[in-house]
């Protein structure tokens, strides 16, 4: 029996790759993905067969790798973790139309911890983590969220802050969010992690509000506690120093 894999490759570089992940794709003989995703992995696995789709076409990329496991061992794969914002769970939602194929999942590294360990420590304690894409959630139930998640007072970590047709709304989620917690409360953004052109900056919520981020940055907003230490974004635990 073939197998399909869905393999989080994490931030970008090679580097990033976990060694379950990398193992799981020398496997196979296919790999589908999104464009963006298999070029980084042609270059490291070049002796492969690699099927791409374009973006909003994830049911469709689903189904063609689930018709290549049919015969061949398959990865689809995903930046980051396959089951945060990836597609582990539509494939698994679309596994009992190919019940012949054998289903593994690869858990990969998340931005959260990625871009977190560029910054330093932001998610020491209890977080949460938002995607301001709309496409398949509604915005209100989005901005309900960042209210809660701000009441609460989590470090809160946002996917997909921004975007042409969005270009307002990490704005309206930081003010949102200064409804509860104070201007100069510490954030900080990473961008392109673990690829070319990777940058982070730590700055106040206040000036978060006029971040220019796009759809490869995550931003990380601290709560109550969260201070900058010797440079580094970090969130204390409550140990006694």
């Amino acid at each position: 029996m073939a197998k399909l894999y869905v393999v989080g490759t994490g931030p970008g570089d090679i580097s990033k790759i976990t060694a379950e992940a990398l193992a799981a794709l020398k496997k196979c003989e296919v790999i589908v993905g999104y464009t963006v995703y298999t070029d980084i992995i042609k270059k490291f696995l070049p002796n492969k067969k690699y099927v791409s789709t374009p973006m909003t076409k994830e049911k469709d990329r689903c189904l063609l790798a689930y018709k290549y496991a049919e015969t061949e061992n398959t990865a689809i794969i995903c930046s980051g973790d396959a089951g945060v914002y990836g597609m582990a769970g539509l494939v698994i939602e679309l596994k009992h139309l190919f019940k012949n194929v054998e289903l593994t999942i690869i858990p990969g590294v998340t931005a959260a911890l990625s871009g977190g360990a560029l910054l330093g420590s932001p998610l020491t304690v209890d977080f949460a983590v938002i995607s301001l894409s709309d496409l398949l959630t509604p915005y209100e139930l989005i901005q309900k969220r960042i209210r809660c998640a701000a009441q609460g007072d989590f470090v809160i970590c946002i996917y997909n802050p921004s975007s042409k047709k969005r270009s307002g709304y990490l704005k309206e989620a930081c003010q949102i969010i200064m409804e509860h917690r104070g201007p100069k409360t510490v954030c900080g953004v990473v961008r392109n992690i673990g690829r070319d052109g990777e940058e982070k900056k730590i700055l106040t919520l206040k000036e978060l509000c006029d971040y220019q981020a796009d759809m490869f940055t995550t931003v990380f907003i601290g709560n109550s506690a969260t201070t900058v230490k010797e440079g580094f974004m970090v969130t204390p635990r409550g140990y006694i120093l």
